[in-house]
Order: structure tokens, then C-alpha cells, then sequence
């Protein structure tokens, strides 16, 4: 499904940009995920070893990257403000935006799916910035080290179950 909405070539540029940079490809993908980048960063703490990383560095790496990508976003759409917002959502997708912002505000960021929207309109509609940022950590630092954990954990359950087969010969 990732490969229909993102050209492949883009995905195979974004592999090599790992592959040979590390953790500040990795930190640059987690950052620019906040606001623009449709490719995230999970592929590459799902396969930390494959790159060459070490995959709780990985997950520190991205989650600092998100974080600080959240903080860039929600300054761009506070200074871009509600204008803007209204011009590139649309006025029913503004209005529905607001409404959730305005209600679950916290808990919207929290969930913070679609990442790049959640930022957005935690600027544009001006939610209080340590709110929002508290927010932020929580959600993402669940997300993205409960992602590792879970990770670590199925490659440690495949391998030690490979490892404690033992051979025996007849």
C-alpha cells in the first residue's frame, strides 16, 4: 500500500539515504515527517540491523526527530495562521478540524494520526503550546518506542526459538 501512494523511486532514494548516512537520515525523515514527508520513520527501526543501527538509538533518533519536526510545524501553521489553514483544508475540512481541536484537543494530539495534520493544526488553531507538546512526547514516545519494543521483542521470540532448536544427529 506504501508503494501506491508513494513513488517507489522515492522509497529506494530514502533506503540508500539511510543506508549511508545513519541516524542523520534517520533524523531528518523523523523531522521532516512532521510537515511534509510522506515516508516515515518505522521501516527503518523495523530494520535498524539491516541499516546498520543499533534500533533503541534508532528509536531515540526518530522520536527526537519528531519532536522537534512537531515543534517547526506547530510554529509554521501558528504563523501561517487560520487564513492559510482555511486555503489548504478547505472550509468543511477546517471546520471539522477545529471542532476536534476544540474538544479533544490533547487527546487528538496524543492519538496524533495523521501526524503531519495533527502539527499543523495544533498551530493554526493556537493549542497551548506545553499542552501540545507534553501531548506530543506521550504519543509519540508510545508510539515509536512501543513500535521498538514490540520489534525487539518478535525478533527476539523468532530468534531465540531458532537458536534453542538444537540439531541432533542420528
Amino acid at each position: 500500500m506504501l508503494e501506491s501512494l508513494i513513488p517507489p523511486e522515492w522509497i529506494e532514494w530514502t533506503k540508500e539515504f539511510v543506508k549511508h548516512y545513519g541516524y542523520i537520515a534517520l533524523f531528518l525523515i523523523s523531522f521532516t515527517e512532521a510537515f511534509i514527508n510522506p515516508i516515515v520513520p518505522y521501516i527503518f527501526i523495523a530494520g535498524a540491523k539491516y541499516f546498520g543501527l543499533n534500533i533503541w538509538i534508532a528509536a531515540a533518533v526518530a522520536f527526537a526527530g519528531n519532536i522537534l519536526g512537531a515543534i517547526f510545524t506547530y510554529y509554521l501553521g501558528k504563523y501561517l495562521g487560520e487564513h492559510w489553514g482555511r486555503r489548504i483544508l478547505g472550509e468543511k475540512l477546517y471546520l471539522k478540524g477545529e471542532a476536534l481541536f476544540n474538544r479533544y484537543g490533547f487527546w487528538a494530539v496524543i492519538i496524533g494520526e495523521p501526524f503531519k495534520l495533527v502539527c499543523w493544526l495544533g498551530g493554526i488553531f493556537q493549542m497551548d503550546f506545553k499542552r501540545y507538546l507534553l501531548a506530543q512526547i506521550i504519543g509519540r514516545g508510545l508510539r515509536i518506542f512501543g513500535f521498538a519494543l514490540l520489534v525487539e521483542l518478535g525478533i527476539n521470540l523468532f530468534t531465540d526459538h531458532q537458536e534453542g532448536q538444537q540439531k541432533t544427529e542420528p
